[in-house]
């Protein structure tokens, strides 16, 4: 009732002044002012959503007459995608106690085909120092409730319609036309050509896309502190202002599941993780010991705290691993070295594709992206687009039609160092074998010798990579969690990043794209000087 009444009040035309900001109603449009850069919400027309967006209004452009009068022109407000959440809305006041405002849940109550649990599965007693713990919810066992499977129904759901009007960045206001609809979304999901994070028990995530056909996304990795949960949760907000689209959590220390539930509980932005890392965590990292029931309850675990999008070395098998012997650098992989180790120690086939198709029943459950990892992705350009990657990726393709049965929504991992050269023939290959799903790139450096600057490399790389076709792209690989990159190198690295998918967009021709530079360059032809610093990429 409470949030069906804020709904009601900011639907209202009126114009109100409240703490110095103003919220003015204007068509679907909700927005609050601030010197130049604004929070504005806009409304959809199928499903009641609001999609928050970055909104930088410019100066006027002064001209003046032969006569010496002047001729004022209004410069069009750029919209942005936005992916700091509420956070960079004045009116708002965090709690991370209570995390942010579940903006899903009243979706997910019209749906016939969700249940809520009494508790969780396998709730630890860690679980219970979080103060307040969001009741758990799964699909009912004769239902299914992924969005491939509402594609497939032609249903709309306000997830599909929310990511359309996400992604156009209002670029019809300006005569620009865009073909990203509502519908194409959906055939996109349909066509397993793009997926959308969104885990059912993930209620405070703003939904996002990720496929060609749409923006280029960036992932930052994150290993939280072992003890501090205001200085993780302060870390994850700082990396979604800077503008990271995805979270990818690879900690591996004893607190990271009651960690993780105080992340996902504050991000605005979908969470993902390795469960093999934890599984492994629970074995005091000692492969050999992992098993099929381990990993089933690890999964389940993370399943029903709301992590988004998981990595499942499936496709790795253990005919492949001969390949990778005659490899300069072999396995690189922290997730790929333990898979072969249990494999070569049990004399059996990896577990994680024995027992794929129930993992994938696990998935549907909640509505989590299966990301299909590369362990065998290369960890030198000398091995780059070796017989054992192409191995691996060849699997994938089964494994992509059996979780496809099962409406799972997929994307696959990969591939490594890569020189440019060969970069066009990675994707091209990728694109082919693995039937067009998203493809999410971690850290493809283009040399061997960047050290410090890796970043740099891998913002090369990853600019054309996601020229060809990727659709997620990530930087720095931490490695050590006792050596964890300084806050500044890890900015540094969401901007290069950064700057690397727009660079993809532009060339991709993405709707809209280009606003923000011609805006940008047009500033600096006319001297508006405070215009031209306030457009550049990390503001």
């Amino acid at each position: 009732m409470k949030s069906f009444i804020i709904y009601l009040f900011l639907s209202v035309k009126i114009r109100i002044t409240i703490f110095n900001a103003m919220i003015i109603k204007e068509k679907d449009e909700i927005m609050v002012s601030q010197p130049k850069m604004s929070k504005i919400y806009i409304s959809g027309s199928i499903n009641k959503v609001r999609v928050g967006m970055c909104q930088i209004t410019l100066s006027d452009t002064v001209s003046v007459r032969e006569d010496g009068s002047k001729v004022v022109k209004n410069n069009t407000p750029v919209t942005l995608y936005d992916t700091s959440g509420p956070y960079s809305d004045p009116r708002y006041v965090h709690s991370m106690e209570n995390g942010l405002y579940r903006i899903r849940d009243s979706w997910n109550c019209r749906r016939k085909d969700i249940v809520i649990q009494d508790d969780r599965r396998y709730a630890d007693a860690m679980m219970n120092q979080y103060p307040n713990k969001p009741p758990v919810s799964r699909a009912k066992p004769d239902k299914q409730i992924t969005q491939m499977y509402y594609a497939r129904k032609r249903i709309i759901t306000p997830e599909m319609e929310y990511v359309a009007i996400r992604e156009n960045q209002q670029v019809e206001a300006m005569g620009i036309k865009s073909y990203i609809t509502p519908d194409f979304v959906r055939k996109e999901l349909l066509a397993g050509r793009a997926v959308i994070p969104c885990n059912i028990n993930h209620s405070e995530v703003e939904p996002m896309i990720i496929g060609k056909r749409f923006r280029v996304k960036v992932n930052t990795q994150i290993i939280p502190p072992r003890e501090s949960v205001k200085e993780a949760v302060d870390q994850i907000i700082s990396y979604c202002k800077w503008g990271s689209d995805t979270l990818l959590d690879i900690s591996r220390h004893a607190n990271c599941h009651q960690m993780r539930e105080w992340l996902i509980r504050n991000s605005p932005v979908p969470f993902g993780t390795s469960p093999l890392y934890q599984a492994l965590v629970k074995v005091n990292g000692n492969a050999e010991e992992l098993s099929w029931a381990l990993f089933r309850e690890t999964l389940i675990e993370q399943a029903e705290q709301g992590v988004d999008f998981m990595a499942i070395h499936a496709g790795m098998r253990r005919n492949h691993l001969k390949l990778a012997d005659i490899r300069l650098t072999e396995l690189t992989s922290r997730s790929g070295i333990a898979i072969s180790q249990w494999m070569e120690s049990h004399k059996e086939e990896n577990f994680l594709y024995t027992h794929f198709d129930e993992i994938c029943e696990i998935l549907k459950t909640y509505d989590i992206v299966l990301s299909l990892s590369c362990g065998l992705r290369s960890g030198s350009i000398y091995d780059a687009n070796d017989h054992a990657q192409f191995a691996e990726q060849s699997e994938m393709r089964g494994l992509i039609d059996r979780a496809w049965e099962q409406c799972v929504q997929v994307m696959t991992e990969g591939p490594g160092h890569v020189p440019l050269n060969k970069i066009e023939t990675n994707i091209k290959e990728h694109q082919y074998i693995c039937k067009g799903v998203p493809f999410f790139t971690l850290g493809i450096t283009t040399v061997d010798i960047a050290g410090e600057f890796d970043y740099i490399a891998s913002a090369i790389g990853s600019a054309h990579i996601a020229w060809h076709g990727a659709s997620l792209i990530s930087g720095i690989t931490l490695k050590d969690e006792l050596r964890l990159p300084a806050e500044e190198d890890i900015r540094s690295d969401i901007f290069a990043h950064k700057i690397a998918a727009h660079s993809a967009d532009i060339a991709k021709g993405h709707p809209g794209s280009q606003v923000r530079d011609n805006a940008r360059s047009k500033a600096r032809r006319e001297g508006r000087l405070d215009d031209f610093n306030i457009l550049k990429i990390a503001p």
